[in-house]
Order: structure tokens, then sequence, then C-alpha cells
């Protein structure tokens, strides 16, 4: 049986499933319901001043039958008095010891109200700290969130305030609002942070209703600017969670946060360069259930790939991640589809001729003998030698394993972009066809 239990900043996890901090860990009630199901680790829900909430606070967005693909939330930092938290963080770590408690921690930008935070959520037991620099909504307007995080002198300076006092591992949460995340994790590690994590939600609005015109969610005819997370960030915080991960100037662990739903997401997230993963919208939509179907995947995966442990997925395809201008320009892929398998829908061509290439040619639909039940089919027909392998036929597919991308051996030895400049520099009389021909040597 592979060990699932991860090493975070030195502190042990019985496996890298965290929720992330939000509504599911708002209670020590709900903390230690999670934890009875199998999540390894809970950020609780940010501690700071108590503030107000309004209703309603969450927005969604379907997309067709899937519900909730992203959701949007105006809700702020816990509403619940600071000593509570503390005392149910000091509760929770007498009953689950062995469990990650990770106090998350946004006040005011003064060093002695940060000193004394600190100072009381470790003395409750919590194992590390999370200071939130990414919420985008309500607490940003006030000083605190992104508007600490989108300026890398203050995520530094105030990360300073902390380290001067933490014994314990202290973890940047990191706004997705910038332009550059890698440079705020750059500004996070010159502060001292121990690791970084990412994403927080995204600046968003979700619609507006046709009828009333009020934005959603709305508050009494009104809305507002929330935070986007579930399945619909997935992507980008991938992304995100790969350039921290390669910045040669951060360099420490990473907990990745964006839309996990399941054990793979999870495994994507770790391959890419994270230890632990932070899980909310899956369980506010599914339930803390959802863990188990997380550590059997996980389970099962690494006993597939001969792994006998979490910690070696963690980075495993950051080396693969690359600049466009290092790619292969003479990896050539086409087409194939199987005939066995078409259903004559035509997506292929239509998403072909429109929005690509005109790749695929379609034939007259032969008549056909339907007295035998049989219906005539018609099979698109890929024109190889004009095919780009973009793949847009393959993804608009609707039928499994129907459209395949086959290599193509076009006898030309590998070049990339900068390998064709550096090649135009030396031989300027050269087309580009005569120089990516003859490759890089």
């Amino acid at each position: 049986m592979p060990d699932l239990s991860i090493n975070f900043c030195g502190v042990r996890s019985p496996n890298p499933f965290w929720l992330a901090s939000g509504p599911p860990t708002n209670t020590a009630y709900q903390v230690m319901r999670a934890f009875e199901a199998g999540w390894g680790g809970a950020v609780w829900k940010t501690i700071g001043e108590p503030i107000i909430n309004t209703g309603s606070r969450y927005g969604s967005v379907d997309l067709k039958n899937e519900r909730m693909m992203g959701l949007n939330n105006i809700e702020l930092i816990s509403d619940r008095p600071i000593e509570v938290n503390f005392r149910e963080i000091a509760e929770v770590k007498k009953r689950f010891p062995q469990h990650t408690v990770i106090a998350s921690l946004m006040v005011e930008s003064k060093r002695e109200t940060w000193h004394d935070i600190v100072k009381r959520a470790e003395d409750s037991g919590s194992d590390m700290l999370e200071l939130n620099f990414g919420c985008p909504h309500g607490m940003s307007e006030r000083g605190m969130g992104a508007a600490v995080g989108q300026v890398p002198e203050y995520a530094t300076m105030i990360t300073s305030w902390v380290k001067e006092v933490a014994r314990t591992p202290v973890i940047v949460k990191l706004t997705p609002n910038v332009t550059d995340i890698a440079h705020m994790a750059v500004a996070a590690k010159a502060g001292g942070a121990d690791a970084v994590s990412l994403v927080n939600t995204f600046n968003s609005l979700v619609g507006v209703d046709l009828d009333s015109f009020a934005p959603r969610p709305s508050v009494a005819g009104y809305g507002s600017h929330g935070g986007y997370c579930g399945p619909a960030v997935k992507p980008i915080a991938l992304h995100m969670v790969s350039s921290v991960a390669k910045h040669p100037k951060v360099n420490i662990p990473i907990s990745g946060i964006g839309g996990i739903s399941n054990w793979r997401d999870a495994v994507e997230f770790m391959l890419l360069g994270a230890t632990s993963v932070q899980v909310c919208t899956a369980a506010m939509h599914y339930g803390f259930r959802i863990v188990r179907d997380m550590i059997e995947g996980l389970e099962n995966y690494l006993e597939e790939k001969g792994m006998n442990s979490a910690m070696e997925l963690v980075g495993k395809a950051v080396p693969r991640v690359e600049d466009w201008g290092n790619l292969d320009l003479n990896y050539k892929i086409i087409a194939k589809i199987d005939a066995g398998k078409c259903i004559g829908c035509n997506l292929c061509y239509i998403a072909c001729e429109d929005g690509a290439h005109q790749c695929i040619r379609v034939d007259e639909r032969p008549l056909g003998d339907l007295r035998h039940g049989v219906l005539p089919k018609h099979v698109p027909q890929v024109l190889d030698d004009e095919c780009v392998g973009c793949n847009l036929c393959a993804l608009v597919c609707p039928v499994p394993g129907c459209i395949s991308m086959v290599e193509v051996n076009t006898g030309r030895p590998p070049m990339s972009w900068k390998q064709l400049q550096e090649a135009r520099g030396r031989s300027p009389q050269c087309s580009m066809e005569e120089l990516l021909s003859k490759g890089s040597s």
C-alpha cells in the first residue's frame, strides 16, 4: 500500500488532501467531521476582527447539466469571535493530533496587530499559519487581503513582521488577480515565507438577473464583485502553480488550490509542483465524503505507477512545462478517423471547415439500404497532406476513441523557434523551409 502521507515544511499530514479556508472549515464541528471522513488537514476559515456578512452570498455558473461549474461568493472572513475560533482549534488538535490544522489569518497592516494574532494562533496549537493575502472582495477595500497581495512591497513587509515572532511554518496565500503570480511568490519568499498556497479566488461578477437587473448574488437588489472558484478556474490555477514551481527564486513548498474535485485533479496539481492540495467548492457541493474517492484513487494511481509515496509525485511534470519557443516545430501529427466508431454526425467537419483549417472532406452521403436495418453512415475523410494537427476535430468528436492524433515522420530533425532564429542569423540567405529541413545541427 503506497504511503499517502506528506511532509509540508516539516509538518506531517496523513494525506495531501486539505480543506481550504472557507465555509467548510468555519467551526470545530465541521473540521472534526471532515477529519473523521478522511481529510488529512484543514485550513481554518480566515480569522480576524469579527465581521458581519450579507445574504445572499453565493452565485454560480452552470454548464448544461453541470451545476456549479463556477462559484462566486461575496462572503467575508469568519464572523465568529477570534477567541472562539482559537478555542475550537485547540479542541480539534486535542482530538486529532495527527491531522494538520492551519490557522488562516487576516488583520490590518500593523506590526503589533500581526504579532498579537500570530502568537494567539500558535498558542491555540495550530500547526502552521496561512496569511490571507488573496481575498479579492470586501476585506481588500479595507486594505487587507488582495490589497496586500497585489503589492509586492507590502507582501514582503507583512510576511517579515509575521516571521519576527512565528515559531511555526508560514504559508502566504497568493491572489491570482495580478499580472505575474510568480513575482508575488518571490516577494513572499523575500519576506521569509516558508511556503505559498495558490490560488485564491478570481475577481468576478457571475451574472445579472434579466428581470430585476440586479447582479448576482443579489443583496436587496444590488450586487458586488466577488471571488470566483470551482472547476472552471482549474486550468488557470494549474498554470499559475506551474509558473511558481518553475521560478528559480521561489523554491519553497506549494499548496495547490483551484477547482480540485477528484483525485485526478489533485494528482495534476501535485505533478506540477504542489505538495498538498486544498479543496473548497467540491466539498461545499458534494460534502466531505468525496475525500474517500480521492484517497482510493490516489492509492490506485500510485500502485499502477509503481510509486511508494505521494511525495514522489511532487513536481514530476514541471520539467515538461516549456517556453513555446523551445517546442519542436518539426513534430507533426495528423487526425485519423476510425470509420467503425464514427456515427456520421459531421461535427468534426463543421468545426474544421468553419473554425480551423479546412482539412476534412465530406463525401456525398451514400443512399444505403435500410431493408436490413443498416443505416447509411457518412464518414468524413481527413486530407492528410492538409491536416495541421491542431486537435480541434478530436476535441469536438462525441465518440471516445473515434478520432486520434497520429505522429507522422517528417524526416526532419527537431528544431525549435529559438533555434530557427539562430539558424536564420547564421544563414540569412536560406528560406524558413530550408532551415527547418536541416534542423538545429
